[in-house]
């Protein structure tokens, strides 16, 4: 597997999981009630947002202290969206198709020339650029604003992001360092040939240890038998080179869908 690649996924991995650790932190102190938003999520499609108000009335599959699973895996659904269009669907551009030899090597050199960049310093600078779109579009369908309005008090951050800026607060400073970690991989995967194409663990499918990756640790490491997929967390990769990155998935036994 292309180092790049692999950095960039771990770096999506932490990023992820600091996002929705502020995020779910936040929740707490505004008092949302947290299980009935798992259930929102568990319920929801990829085009539904969360609501701090329960959308679905049947008990939740997922344990004790795995509410973090459940908006990770909201959170990633969004960033994610798109990820396999050049642009994530921001505009119609096929320069993947109609120079793609071009196209790779501009990806690559985007990705090593951003790679050590901090993003609010870069918005700050270039707050239009593709980047900043991305942040912009990404974070509108990620906070809606009842979230927002709840977590803050007011809808200041929202306000600036759809004028074109990008506030200097913790709770987007964390989102940024997510967006960037996306973006980059993003840049590195069309930088390859073939570009990787991406899966995810299917509501009740059966796990697979070849392409999956439980996020709730089993006794000696080995998912226990008769479990299936309850959600996923995380996308995973397959590679020209044959290499796999692994779908993390929430598992429960097949009995509790």
């Amino acid at each position: 597997m292309p180092e790049h690649f692999e950095s960039c996924i771990s770096s999506v991995k932490e990023g992820s999981k600091s996002f929705t650790s502020l995020l779910l932190s936040l929740m707490k102190s505004a008092h949302w009630d947290i299980a009935a938003t798992v259930r929102s999520i568990e319920a929801s499609t990829a085009t539904t947002t969360t609501t701090s108000t329960p959308t679905a009335t049947t008990d939740s599959i997922v344990g004790p202290n795995h509410a973090k699973y459940a908006l990770e895996s909201y959170v990633n659904r969004k960033i994610f969206q798109g990820f396999d269009h050049e642009t994530f669907y921001m505009d119609g551009s096929l320069s993947s198709l109609l120079n793609p030899d071009q196209f790779r090597a501009e990806c690559f050199t985007q990705y090593r020339d951003m790679k050590a960049m901090d993003p609010i310093e870069l918005l700050g600078v270039l707050p239009t650029c593709q980047f900043g779109k991305f942040c912009s579009k990404k974070y509108i369908s990620i906070v809606h604003p009842k979230m927002e309005e709840s977590l803050f008090g007011d809808l200041e951050q929202r306000r600036q992001v759809l004028a074109g800026n990008h506030p200097r607060t913790r709770f987007y400073g964390e989102f940024l360092v997510l967006a960037k970690a996306v973006w980059l991989l993003h840049l590195v995967a069309f930088s390859l040939d073939p570009p990787p194409t991406h899966f995810e663990g299917s509501r009740g499918a059966e796990f697979d240890s070849r392409y999956m990756e439980s996020v709730v640790r089993f006794p000696g490491g080995r998912v226990a038998a008769g479990h299936v997929v309850g959600f996923p967390v995380s996308p995973g990769f397959k590679l020209g080179d044959g290499s796999v990155v692994k779908a993390r998935v929430y598992v429960v036994p097949r009995s509790e869908l």
